[in-house]
């Protein structure tokens, strides 16, 4: 039996990974929680059992006793994974670390090489790569069913609610406070661009802009709240009337307001940031990018992440030397077509649970791999450190307007640290 500390009790902590040991109490328990907010921190620890004095209301408090169980989940926000996952290391803990590994660069590398140091487990959730949709994609890859990869296209369309939720209203809003887009939300694509390949990225250019939610795209008659008599509440698609004021028990409603009832809806959206005009926010991540890689197996890749699609999901278009592979991600399709002219349509066992199964696929795997002391696994600390470094290196891009050489980028963030460090 694993003995494990949640650290960081939101909606991901919660509901994603610790739910888990809800499913499989012979496999791990859940003793302790940190987590500044009562209520959250309340909810897992009737959920799970776990005594009074083991409830912390921070990390610090948590991490400053001697080890108390065998992991740690760090499910923080972004800016507040790298202390807590290196005091955890220091600590003598394993630990599942949600993504991103951190929103500085070389906080990510690291992170990577201490876990290395210390013959620790790191595994970072990028649950895609656990999804059976991608794993039987990368079979079929690794198969060469289509010949040798040549060209990929691969789309990243987040969804107008999801984005305007997420990115506009929530958590992930301001690059200043947690990450950039192309880091929080697609280094899960970078991950997988990298991993499906199977190649190392060489070059990185990148084009994006925040170009619809700002102020001066508000409709006329429109107010600071959606609740604040909106003349255009009733037909604007982003009303947080529309998507909160109901009584789901799960999902982003969830994340308003952690009581399912119509009366803290109402009052949540009235007071907190997610009843907020999306055109009169703080937010200043982009809502389009497009990101060019090349590898050194000479596959190019065209990634696309946009706000502005009804879908929440990743559509692709994998190019060989004998076929290409369609893949839709919602629809669990993925579509081979041969040149010979044979078509062949698969469509992957899925799981109960978010992702498509994938975050319980998650913890099932991180629990086997702790068991086995598997210090390597799907998603290590290392192979995440890299994919991150390709998300990072897109940003500059974006930034600089220039093309990017990512050894080149590498050895430029370390050369600036051994520098910071003499001066």
């Amino acid at each position: 039996m694993i003995k494990a500390a949640l650290i960081g009790a939101g909606r991901r902590g919660i509901f994603a990974y610790a739910s888990y040991a809800l499913k499989r109490p012979d496999e791990i328990q859940f003793i302790a929680v940190a987590e500044p907010n009562e209520e959250r921190r309340s909810l897992l620890a009737r959920e799970h059992g776990i005594p009074p004095e083991m409830q912390f209301t921070s990390w610090q408090e948590l991490l400053d006793r001697p080890q108390l169980c065998d992991v740690v989940l760090i499910c923080t926000q972004d800016r507040e994974h790298y202390e807590p996952a290196m005091k955890a290391l220091e600590r003598g803990y394993h630990i599942l670390l949600e993504k991103p590994m951190s929103p500085n660069p070389l906080e990510t590398i690291r992170l990577a090489e201490e876990a290395e140091r210390r013959n620790r487990i790191m595994t970072v959730c990028h649950v895609s790569r656990y999804d059976t949709y991608y794993s039987t994609l990368k079979q079929l890859l690794d198969a060469k069913v289509i010949g040798k990869v040549m060209t990929v296209q691969w789309t990243e369309n987040v969804g107008f609610w999801h984005h305007s939720h997420s990115f506009v209203r929530g958590n992930w809003r301001n690059s200043d406070e947690t990450s950039p887009m192309i880091l929080q939300k697609s280094c899960h694509d970078m991950d997988m661009l990298q991993w499906l390949i199977g190649g190392n990225c060489v070059e990185v250019s990148s084009f994006g802009k925040l170009s619809y939610f700002k102020p001066e795209n508000a409709p006329a008659g429109s107010t600071e709240r959606c609740t604040d008599g909106c003349a255009v509440e009733h037909e604007c698609p982003f009303s947080a009337i529309k998507h909160y004021y109901n009584e789901k028990d799960s999902g982003f409603p969830m994340a308003v307001c952690l009581t399912p009832t119509l009366e803290a809806r109402l009052k949540a959206i009235k007071e907190g940031p997610y009843g907020r005009c999306v055109f009169r926010c703080d937010n200043n991540v982009v809502d389009h990018q497009v990101v060019n890689l090349i590898f050194n197996n000479e596959v190019t890749v065209a990634f696309t992440m946009t706000a502005f699609s009804t879908e929440n999901t990743r559509t692709f278009k994998i190019m060989g030397t004998e076929g290409e592979i369609k893949g839709h991600h919602e629809n669990n399709e993925i579509e081979i077509n041969y040149f010979s002219g044979k078509k062949e349509i698969i469509r992957p066992e899925r799981y109960e649970g978010g992702h498509g199964g994938a975050d319980y696929l998650t913890m099932r795997d991180f629990v086997r791999q702790v068991a086995s002391k598997d210090l390597a696994g799907k998603t290590s600390a290392a192979v995440s450190a890299r994919s991150h470094l390709i998300a990072f290196a897109a940003e500059h891009s974006r930034i600089t307007g220039r093309t990017i050489q990512l050894n080149e980028y590498i050895q430029e963030l370390k050369r600036g640290e051994r520098h910071a460090s003499q001066a």
